[in-house]
Parts: C-alpha cells; structure tokens; sequence
C-alpha cells in the first residue's frame, strides 16, 4: 500500500517533502503556481510494524526531508516479495533514506539488498512552510465519477485540445469540455454524489449560489490525465471542490489515507 502512495505521489510531482512525526507520515508539495499543491497523511502504524522516529529535539520531535518520490519506488520494487524492509535515516556520503531488504532464496538461505536514497534535510527555520493547507472556501463540491470513466472520457479528448474546462453544480452534475477553434467537445455526467461539510462557524459559498448554475475552471489537459492516470490507491471517493475560474482542489479518501490535491488553473 505504501508503494501504491509513493507511486501516486511521483506521477503528480518530481520532488515532495517527507515530514515524519512521532505516529504520522505526510508528503507534501507546496509550489502551488507551478504544479499544484499536495497533502498526503498516513499513520505510521497502518503501514509498520514497528515505527520509531527521534526528531530533531524533544520541542520539535520531526523530521523533514526533500525526496525524489521515483528514487523511493525503485528502491521499493525489489521489495516485492521481501520477508522484511528496514527503512532508516543514514548518513553516508550524504543524508540518505536506507532500505535494508531481506529477500528469500531457492536454498533457503536469505539475501539483503540495501538502496541508499539520497534526500536533503530541510531546516527547522523554514519548517512553517509545509504547514496543512485550509480546505479552500468553494463554490461547488462534488464526487467525481468513476476514475476508469473519466480516464477514458479524458484520454480522447487529449486530442483535440491543450485545455479542458472542468465545471459542476451543487445538482450533482459535471462537465468535461475541450474548446478549440475548430471544435467544441463537452461530456456530461449526472446524479453525482453532493458530499456533506461540516462547517464550524462558516458558511461555503456553495449557499449562495443556484443549485444548477455550473461553475469551473481550466487546467492543462495533460497534467489533469496525469493525476487520474497516477491514481495506484484506486480511492472509493473523490471530492473535487471548485473556486470559480480560481481553483481546483481534490481530496481523495481512502481508509488509512488522506491526500489533497490542488491543481493549477489556467486563466482564460
């Protein structure tokens, strides 16, 4: 499960960071202008067996690291049908994450294989910098349809134009559309699930709207492809939240993970 994660991580962003708490992982990306802005949470435990981490003092017990998420799948496929994986912070030639793998043989006996990932630790003093995003106050929020339909619907459309405009209702609609000046592209989708927010003295900018009145955004084509395509979690749900002409921010759920994601736009 955690290689699904990093793999969905890597299609989406070369670099993230790793910020590894007493019980908690999290990528995270925040270069929300160029691609997009990323938050991934796990718990530890869900995933090790056993997890100790000793952070960088008892007042600030984390630990950040800029990594190569591809670097960390590749050490992570020769782990396939491992008996055991060790992963440790190590200081070799430079800062690295370690994966110690114990493999099984033919004569019984077993082989490690040790990869040394390279990653930078980051400074305590631009720790803020990689705080939780907000949940963006939205003008329409919606389920998307299945991933297989729109990875379909989308892969056509990749054809035709280098932009697609995503849109949708609080009526449970949603609409993909291509526009060139040869030809205009739109697909529909219906009945889809409007989910429940829970709003602690707020109120989103979904009441004051009509429910039919469709609102959206364009993004690149590619990069929105991209994100279905990378999705190796096969989440049951996700939301996607728009900010008219502003936004697009996904939150996926799946048990044991929480990821968002914000996609960039591009202006009319």
């Amino acid at each position: 499960m955690l290689k699904g994660v990093v793999s969905t991580i890597a299609k989406m962003t070369p670099l993230c960071v790793l910020r590894l708490t007493v019980n908690r992982m999290y990528f995270i990306l925040n270069d929300k202008v160029a691609k997009g802005g990323i938050w991934c949470e796990l718990t530890a435990s869900n995933f090790f067996d056993e997890y100790r981490m000793e952070g960088l003092s008892e007042e600030a017990n984390e630990i950040y690291l800029e990594i190569t998420p591809d670097d960390i799948v590749r050490a992570m496929k020769t782990a396939q049908n491992a008996k055991s994986i060790k992963v440790k912070l190590t200081k070799k030639f430079s800062p690295c994450l370690t994966f110690d793998i114990e493999l099984p043989s033919r004569t019984g006996h077993s082989r490690n294989v040790v990869h040394d990932v390279p990653v930078n630790v980051i400074p305590k003093s631009i720790w803020n910098e990689y705080s939780e995003p907000t949940v963006p106050d939205f003008d329409v929020s919606i389920c998307m349809p299945p991933l297989k339909s729109l990875r379909n619907v989308v892969e056509r459309m990749k054809n035709l134009g280098s932009y697609l405009e995503l849109s949708a209702n609080q009526n449970g609609e949603m609409r993909l559309r291509v526009e060139t000046e040869q030809v205009t592209v739109s697909t529909h989708f219906k009945d889809l699930e409007i989910p429940e927010w829970v709003n602690e003295g707020s109120e989103t900018q979904t009441q004051g709207r009509q429910p039919d009145e469709m609102v959206g955004a364009r993004v690149d084509i590619r990069r929105f492809l991209q994100f279905l395509a990378g999705q190796q979690l096969n989440p049951p749900k996700i939301i996607c939240n728009i900010v008219d002409n502003r936004l697009i921010h996904f939150f996926l759920l799946q048990e044991d993970i929480s990821m968002q994601y914000s996609m960039p736009i591009v202006q009319q």
